[in-house]
Formats: C-alpha cells, structure tokens, sequence
C-alpha cells in the first residue's frame, strides 16, 4: 500500500445488500450498507485507515467472549487521535453509531456495533512520558508494555488487573480491578489528566481539577460520554521482587476472616482470594497474598503470617521478580491459545457481594456448582475496601468492605446449549445477588435491560443522563452495552 493510499481509506467488500445503517441528515434520505461507498468517500484525509473488507468486519464482530456477534460496516484503524474526531463527526452527521474497541476482552458485544464504525484503538499506542510520578500513554497501550517502561525507571502504576494484556482505555472505562485495589482503590482512582474525544466529535483534556464533569462521566462510565483516546496515570515507586503466599482453607467463615485482616492492616500490597475444586468433591479456598520487596530489605514471614489460621502444612511460598508476578498469567494465556480453548465462548460473571452477604451467598452457589458449571475457569473471591473507590459511575454496595465473588467460566463444550446455561446461571446469581444489595462489575456476559441499568446506576442515573445528553447527545457511542 502506497503512502497515499494509507493516507486516505481502503473500500472493499462491502456487501450489496440493503441493511439501512442510518440517516444522512445532509442529503435528508436513509444509508443502506448498498449506498455506503459512496458515503465514506466524503471523509476529509485521515492519517490511518478505513476498512470495510469482510475480514476485517468479521474480526470486529468477535470479542473475547464470543458469544454476541454484531457486524459493522467499516473500522478504523486512526492513525492520529484527529482521526477519531473525524470519524465521530462523520458518523453523527449520518446517524451511524461508534464502538471503540481496545484488545477485544469484553464478554458480551460491548465494543461490537451492528451496522456502525468500530475504532481499533490499538493502532494508538504511544508512551509519551514518563516522569517521577506519572507516565502519559495513548489509550491503545497494554498495560504489560506500559509497566516494562515504568519499570526501567523503578516506577509502577499503583493497581494493575490480573491480565496485562488490556488496554489502558479499555479498562478505564469499566474500572480496572486488582489484588492492589485494597490500597490504591481501582484504575480509574489513579487517573489524574485524560483526553478525550467526545459524541460531539471534540476533543477535550480533563481532571479533578479541569473539565470535573466530563472526567467523571468517562472513567468507568463505560464508553457512554467519550473515547478515552490519552490518559495521565499516577506512578508510585516499584519494588524488584516479589513474595507470593498461596494459604489454603477448608472453611469459607475462616477464609473470609482472615481475607478481611489482611486487607485492614494492609500488612500485603497485594491480596485475592479463589475457590478451589478438591478432587474429592467439594470447594476449599486460596487466599492468594503477596509482598513487593527489594534486596537486602526482604518479608517477615512470621509477621505476614500472624494470627491467620489456614490449614498448617498446605501453605506454598515462592519468590518471583515483580514483572513476573504481575505477569504471571502469560504462560497459561498462551497455554489455552495453543489448545484452542481461547476462543471458547466465555460466559463471565463478576459480581461485588455485600460483606455482610458474602458468605451466605458463596456457600450457597459453591453447595450446588461443579467444574462443569464453570467449564474449569477460575472462580475468584476477595475483598477490597470502598473508601478507595473516588468515581461515582463504579458502582459497589453499601459498607467498608465489599467482596468481588467472579465466575470466569468457559463454555466447555463450546456449543449453544452450554452457552445458554451458564447466560441463565448468570442471570440467576446476578438477580440474588442483587436483592441483597449487591452489583455487577460491568465486563459480563450477562442480560441487562434499562431498568436494570437505571438501577445499577442510581444514585447516579440522572447525572448519567444529564452527562450523555451534554456530550452525545444524538447517542452515537458504544450502543453495544445496551444502557440508553
């Protein structure tokens, strides 16, 4: 491809058939995907490229959770962040809706769009600075890249998923959960400047202390106000290794109790829980736990360990570097990649269980749940503290602590009827869990009408509202969580 045609778009494949896409309020007739050649063609120059080829179209139509599929008529792979605001004018001025898409990890058709524009925003992925406090990164950045170059400086970012290969924008629009969320509280509460592009097409660079309203709106408002197209994320000083406890626990009241210490006196920077399947039937669980340190200073284990009584003799305790910890996760990715359990259908659930409830609901699922229930994904089980929690749109019950009760399950075998269960099951613990004051973390495979999400966001719906009105107000981005 010649530099001129990179600069401009590639048209192919675009299928004849009369699917209308939208209303091009310049020419006052409705788009079908038959007339929309045409239509892109009047895009201005744009610095990287617009496919429609079926290919492309298709891959953008599958998420990690393959199991919604919704197909648009074009992507862009921007090249600039003008690039964006250009599409984003473009597409309101033809009534045709947008989904920015970073890695493609949602569960659910989030970033998916039928009969719209997906933005690649993986082809965004300059690091821009790093300083002693702060790293500025495009939102296409994966969060391992952005901690090896932090890294080389002795810096890290406070909280980082389990996952590192998510994108900064991806999961500052839902939240950015960790075992450092005790202390740090989620990614979002660790933004301190974002820019961002607007459903108007404008870009705008807002904080705490510029532009409050817009920046509140977008940091877990799920892609409902604005791309997140740059953000300035805080840096604390990082360790070089790591001590990892892995504590193991027949009973859940005990697990759960020393879970809550250990996250009250924050005697770990890094703590999770898991549900484990005994090969005799039955749960026993993990209390996953961690120091970051560095030579000569090294953990106390006597102090660590103090006053927790898991089952004497099961305790594991290694040492790792503090990439490879973090990172931990990779071996097993590129395990299921080369068996091809990746691309099973992942019907995950990710709920947040008033402490007060926790252990009622947990030992009711866990007395009837069997591997085949979660297609062997990991079922996660830890606490973190709400007084972290800074953004109104992340949404967690009432009270100090709350747990985060998650059912990463893999439709195994991936056919329909699978499928169809697990969504069910879902559904079911999502309802109970729900009456008793508890909320989903929004990266579900899960079916959520407007009621559910008025109530999910309410205190907060009318300041929703109010802000969508305020920066989309012809509701052209991120159709695909269903909210408006």
């Amino acid at each position: 491809m010649n530099h001129h045609t990179s600069r401009r778009l590639i048209l192919k494949g675009l299928v004849a058939s009369a699917i209308v896409i939208g209303f091009d309020v310049c020419e006052r007739s409705w788009v079908t995907s038959a007339s929309a050649t045409s239509i892109f063609e009047s895009l201005p120059a744009l610095d990287g490229v617009v496919y429609t080829d079926n290919a492309t179209l298709t891959a953008a139509s599958v998420d990690f959770g393959n199991i919604v599929h919704r197909q648009p008529i074009a992507v862009l792979k921007p090249g600039s962040i003008n690039d964006i605001v250009q599409i984003i004018q473009f597409a309101r001025r033809h009534q045709i809706k947008v989904a920015a898409r970073g890695q493609g990890h949602s569960t659910y058709g989030q970033p998916q769009v039928e009969a719209g524009i997906v933005i690649e925003m993986s082809t965004l992925n300059k690091i821009h600075f790093v300083g002693t406090d702060r790293v500025v990164v495009d939102a296409g950045v994966v969060w391992s890249r952005l901690l090896q170059q932090t890294l080389q400086q002795g810096l890290t970012p406070p909280v980082l998923t389990d996952y590192l290969e998510l994108s900064v924008g991806g999961t500052l629009s839902v939240g950015g959960i960790g075992g450092a969320t005790h202390r740090y509280g989620v990614q979002v509460d660790n933004v301190l400047e974002l820019e961002v592009v607007t459903g108007t097409g404008q870009i705008e660079t807002c904080s705490q202390w510029q532009n409050r309203h817009l920046f509140t709106a977008v940091l877990a408002g799920l892609g409902q106000c604005g791309i997140i197209v740059k953000a300035t994320i805080k840096l604390i000083p990082a360790a070089t290794n790591t001590r990892v406890f892995q504590l193991y626990y027949d009973d859940l009241a005990t697990f759960t109790h020393d879970q809550r210490l250990v996250i009250n006196d924050e005697r770990f920077d890094y703590v999770e829980g898991q549900m484990i399947a005994k090969d005799t039937g039955g749960w026993r669980y993990l209390l996953e736990a961690a120091s970051f340190y560095s030579p000569p200073n090294i953990p106390n284990k006597s102090l660590l360990l103090a006053g927790l009584t898991y089952t004497q003799g099961t305790e594991q305790i290694e040492d790792k570097t503090y990439f490879d910890f973090l990172n931990r996760l990779a071996p097993t990715v590129a395990f299921l990649k080369s068996i091809g359990v990746w691309s099973y259908p992942h019907p995950w659930l990710n709920l947040f269980v008033p402490n007060s409830a926790v252990e009622t609901l947990v030992s009711e699922v866990a007395a009837n749940l069997t591997l085949a229930d979660t297609g062997q994904g990991p079922i996660l089980l830890y606490p973190v503290k709400t007084k972290r929690f800074q953004l109104p749109l992340f949404r967690v019950p009432k009270g100090e602590i709350v747990f985060l009760f998650a059912l990463l399950r893999t439709a195994d075998p991936p056919n329909s009827s699978t499928v169809t269960k697990m969504l069910n099951d879902n559904r079911k613990l999502f309802e109970k869990n729900r009456d008793l004051g508890g909320y989903q973390y929004p990266v579900n495979a899960i079916s959520f009408s407007f009621q559910d999400w008025k109530q999910h966001f309410r205190p907060f719906w009318r300041y929703l509202i109010s802000a969508k009105r305020r920066y989309d107000p012809d509701n052209v981005l991120t159709p695909g969580q269903g909210i408006f």
